[in-house]
């Protein structure tokens, strides 16, 4: 499937270019394959599309503060940076975080122990005054995470407890993400999924 990342927010009413849903599969890096507590996101034959590093600096009182996050392709290229700028307060950039490759911006609205919503404004590639609005909300105990656009669902998470005729079990951390038909870019997707369970002891 090509890349969607080349697809310009300016274009989100326009048919998508599939139409069935697509499904990635989020879990940890296996050990030796990146640093401690990296996320990479599979599709269904395990092949790697993206995976995310987190890049640390010290913080004031000398600890680790990791606050920017690069979401990378099969290649280890950049497609998004995710810069957390305060406390439920996220932006995200087209590679690099140059101003003028700010893409969207997000801030979570309702923090509860059941329940987490988050706003999402995108903000047009070709056109600065056109813009788009998503909502997230969820439970990220449960793994559940739903994102809308309007009263259409773009893309939703859920666990695997089990697959297959023998039962197999399928451990908490890892986990489902489908994206519906309608919305074509997948990588932008997988950063409101990063953004979404930021923070959030899921990889123990």
């Amino acid at each position: 499937m090509e890349e969607s990342s080349s697809v310009p927010f300016d274009e989100f009413n326009c048919p998508a270019n599939f139409q069935i849903p697509f499904d990635l599969f989020v879990s940890k890096k296996n050990k030796g394959l990146g640093s401690p507590g990296n996320l990479r996101f599979t599709d269904s034959a395990g092949n790697s599309v993206y995976t995310v590093r987190k890049l640390s600096h010290k913080s004031a009182d000398n600890r680790p503060d990791y606050t920017k996050k690069l979401l990378l392709d099969s290649s280890g290229d950049t497609l998004f940076t995710i810069n957390r700028v305060s406390k439920g307060s996220w932006q995200g950039f087209r590679g690099n975080d140059e101003e003028k490759n700010l893409i969207f911006i997000v801030d979570k609205t309702l923090d509860e122990l059941t329940r987490t919503e988050f706003k999402i404004l995108l903000l047009g590639e070709n056109n600065r005054d056109s813009k788009t609005e998503l909502q997230m909300k969820g439970c990220p105990f449960k793994r559940a995470c739903t994102i809308y656009k309007d009263d259409s669902i773009v893309a939703e998470t859920s666990l695997m407890y089990k697959l297959g005729i023998g039962k197999i079990f399928v451990p908490r951390n890892r986990f489902r993400v489908t994206i519906f038909p309608g919305f074509n870019d997948h990588c932008l997707v997988a950063s409101l999924i990063v953004i979404y369970f930021d923070g959030r002891r899921l990889w123990i």
